[in-house]
This record gives structure tokens, sequence and C-alpha cells, in this order.
């Protein structure tokens, strides 16, 4: 899920990963005679998927029951000579009888190496699990419960895992798996083409469509509509972008006279600060926002030639991160992620998360030099989103798999090809909304994340051009982190404020 905005984080699923096996694939029932076709060497040789298995379920959202259709389905991955080279599965709710007018969204997470059981069954899924709140437990039980906050009452939801994640896997070997799947270019290709094989053979290319993306999900939903509307040939009505990682270009480290890092940072830790001594408003978050853009930039750009530029920056970081100000000045106000993270919990013993650093765990080496222990939520959420997503497929569903499912691959993370940074979301994004004058989007943050922090999208934001509309492109944040939709309260502000943007 995360975005790895942060080339010097500490908690990069990269650094942290450990060796496993290549992703492992598995054909298709009607796909037998493609693996039939592979040599005998071929290490991805494995027993096929099942078959796409469908179930009638009901949900209580706002007052009334909604009977729904949940799908467990593979769609096949192809190259160019039509030979099948993965397969992705997907998880689909849709409300049967309905007019050709009702909404499909379709859901993304990030990573990259997230499945999308995040957003499914932590977001707007009809079910809910709780997790990346301070006090879920790995051991907490992963029993799933019907969410008041899942959209399934105003859209049909489709939830795809990108190879990799989930079951979803390769049929071909590891060198070609990293050059068709792992990079930023090939990944939008081919999920662009899933979403378009879903419509088509469900039906749906008349219904209103919206792509919605968390973290780099935030990077890849921008991006696979301007590649469904320009090459694919599908307009997409909305895109919902939730925390997302959009444009690497302007990360910590990207350049070293840039003050957009600090700039960047600076309004999360202040946000987690004002939210620990009960204070968090928009009012308080406006003067935050306030001074970054102004004094704080205009002091940093000072640099140590001004002696008066750098006590005020140190007195007014101090202030508004709470961190000690014999810390604050020795760094010059520059304060990184992991400093923060790791300091302004140390004397209670803890460390706080990347995704919300007012959710803390106990650090388990507090002498070391630098922290020695991965993510408190990223730790604490793998097991029940797991648990709870294989027990619906296989138990549930009847999808019955003994695949492994990743939640989070480590190994699809550390294989990525990234290229080379640069602000293509940003600039698609720019070119899908100028094409189609109808389309709008959703930008959401929580205040406290400092993996993709809001104040990113704030100046991204800002720096666009109207087209024709103010409110085409809505930026909204909301209490809590990078999953802020795990609080209940920012839960029900999101879902109001998306089924405002669907019914509009």
């Amino acid at each position: 899920m995360r975005s790895f905005r942060h080339a010097a984080s500490i908690l990069t699923l990269a650094l942290l990963a450990t060796p496993v096996a290549a992703p492992a694939a598995a054909p298709k029932t009607d796909d037998k005679a493609a693996a039939a076709d592979k040599k005998d060497g071929d290490e991805t040789k494995l027993p096929p998927l099942p078959a796409d298995k469908s179930i009638t379920q009901s949900v209580r959202i706002g007052g009334r029951t909604i009977s729904y259709r949940a799908t467990v389905g593979t769609l096949p991955v192809r190259d160019e000579k039509g030979e099948t080279i993965g397969q992705v599965v997907y998880t689909a709710y849709t409300v049967p009888g309905s007019d050709v007018r009702r909404p499909v969204t379709f859901a993304f997470n990030g990573g990259p190496g997230a499945a999308s059981v995040y957003l499914n069954m932590g977001a707007v899924g009809p079910k809910h699990v709780q997790f990346g709140a301070q006090g879920d437990a790995p051991s907490d039980a992963p029993i799933a419960t019907d969410n008041p906050n899942s959209w399934l009452d105003f859209t049909d939801l489709v939830f795809i895992d990108p190879i990799g994640t989930g079951f979803s896997r390769s049929l071909v070997d590891e060198e070609k798996t990293k050059k068709a799947f792992y990079a930023n270019d090939p990944d939008i290709k081919y999920l662009s083409k899933i979403v378009y094989d879903w419509l088509v053979q469900s039906g749906r290319l008349r219904s209103p469509k919206y792509v919605m993306g968390e973290s780099y999900g935030g990077y890849r939903a921008p991006r696979i509509a301007y590649e469904l509307q320009s090459q694919i040939g599908v307009g997409v009505n909305g895109l919902i972008l939730v925390s997302p990682y959009l444009d690497p270009a302007v990360g910590n480290g990207s350049t070293a006279l840039s003050p957009l890092p600090w700039m960047i940072d600076l309004p999360s830790m202040a946000a987690a600060n004002l939210e620990r001594q009960g204070k968090l408003t928009p009012q308080a978050m406006a003067e935050v926002e306030a001074y970054t853009r102004g004094p704080f930039a205009t002091d940093l750009l000072l640099g140590r030639s001004n002696p008066e530029a750098l006590n005020r920056l140190v007195e007014r970081v101090t202030q508004l991160t709470g961190l000690d100000p014999t810390l604050v000045r020795r760094m010059g106000g520059r304060i990184d992620t992991g400093t923060y993270l790791r300091e302004i919990h140390r004397a209670q013993g803890t460390i706080g998360s990347v995704y919300d650093s007012n959710v803390t765990a106990f650090d388990p080496f507090p002498w070391a030099k630098e922290q020695q222990s991965n993510d408190p939520i990223l730790d604490s959420l793998i097991a029940p989103t797991t648990s709870a997503m294989v027990d619906f497929v296989t138990r549930e569903v009847g999808w019955k798999t003994d695949a492994r499912y990743h939640a989070l691959s480590y190994a699809v993370n550390q294989a990525w090809d990234r290229g080379k940074p640069d602000d293509t979301p940003v600039t698609d994004l720019r070119k899908a909304i100028a094409n189609d004058p109808k389309m709008k989007v959703m930008i959401v943050h929580g205040w406290d994340d400092l993996s993709c922090p809001f104040f990113a999208s704030r100046l991204i934001v800002d720096q666009m051009p109207a087209f024709g509309q103010t409110d085409r492109v809505k930026l909204d944040i909301y209490p809590g982190g990078h999953m802020f939709y795990s609080r209940t309260d920012s839960g029900a502000a999101f879902k109001r404020d998306a089924e405002a943007l669907y019914r509009g």
C-alpha cells in the first residue's frame, strides 16, 4: 500500500523484503491447452485455478438490505502473439437487475505489490474487517461484518489484484514476468485491458465507469483512465484517488535544492501533533498550510547564511511538530519522516506508523541508532486482511484453491522497475480531464499520512488549470492517516462526498 515516496524511509518494502519465490502461475480450467504447450522445464507449471464462482449475499446499508452477487473470477493476460502469460483474479460485487445507468467502479491498491483487499474489506466493499487503527492486533479475529460505509448502494464494485498479488499470477518465467508486469508502463497497459475485458464480458460498456486507486493505485488510476480513453476506447466518468502517490518527481531527496520534500511533510506532522492535543480542525490546518507555503519555504531558501531565518524556522517547526527544539535545531528545521516517527513517541517506548503517525507499537529495539522493526500498521494488517479474504473466497464463495494469497507481496515490490521519477500521472490526469469536460476527480487524504502526505496533492491541484469548473478536481481531507477509512467517521464522510460525486 505504500507509495514509496520517501526514498530514505525506514519502511520501504524493498529494503525490508525477504527472498520469496518468484510469482507462481497456474492456468484457468479453460486455459489447459496453453499450459500443455509449455516446456517441461517451465517452473510455472502448477494446477489450474478454479472456474469463476458466484454466490448471492446481502448487506445492510443505510437502513436497507441490498441483495448482491459476489463473484471471484479470472481474466487472462495475453501477449502480442495471443498467448496467455498471466491470470488476473478479481472480486466483483454487482446488484442483479439494475438499470444500465448503474455505475461500476474498478478499484486498485498500490505498493507496488498490494492486493485490492484493503479497499475491498477496509473501505468500500460490502463486508468489513477492522485494521489500521490504534489497538488493532494481528491476532484479532478476522471476522467480516456488514460495512455501513460500503458504496454498493450506489455503484457496483470490481476489485482487481495485479499480477503477483492476491491469487493473480504470471505464467511465464521470472525475467519475462518482470518485463511484462513489474514496471510502471506495462502495468498500466495490461490492467487497462483487464478493465476493458471485464466490461465486455459482463456487458457493461454502457454503464458509467469510475476508476479508484489507493497509494500507488493513485499513480495507476489517472494513467489507466487516460489509456482507456485515448487508446482502448472506453470513456471514464470519474476518478477517486485515495491517499495517492501522484508525483514521484517531488519525493524526498529528489533534488538537494528543492524545499518541496520538507514542505510536503510538515503539515502532516503538524496535523498529528494537533490531533494529539485535541486541536485538529480545518481552520488550524489552514494556518499551517499558509505558513508552509510562505514563511517556511522562504526561510528554508534563505539557508544558513541568515541566522534569523534559522531561528524562526526552529521555533515554528518545534511548535508545529512537538519535537525537542535541540533536535529541530540540529536538523536545521528539516525533519525527515523516519526521525519524526521515532522521536515523537520515544518517551513512551513506542514508534509511529508512516501511514498514521498516531498509530503506534512498542519499539523492540528502543536503544538502536535506527529503527530495526517494520511499520506498526503494516505488520498488524497482514494477518486480518489475508485471513478474512481467503476465508471469504474459499469458504463463502467456494472458489477452492490451495494457492497462497498475497495481500502484500514483498517480492513484487523488490522486483519492480520504477523507471525515472516523473510526473506522468499528473500529466495523464490533466490530459484526461481536458479531453472529457464531463469527467470529475475526487482526491482524498488523511491528515496524518506521511507516506503520501496530503499537501503534495494540495500543491498539485492548485497548479492545475480550472478545466471549466473549479470543482471538477476536488480535494477532501479527513481525520486519520493513509487508511483514514479505518476510522468509522472518516469512512462515512468519505462515502458522503463520493456519493455526491456519483449522483452529481
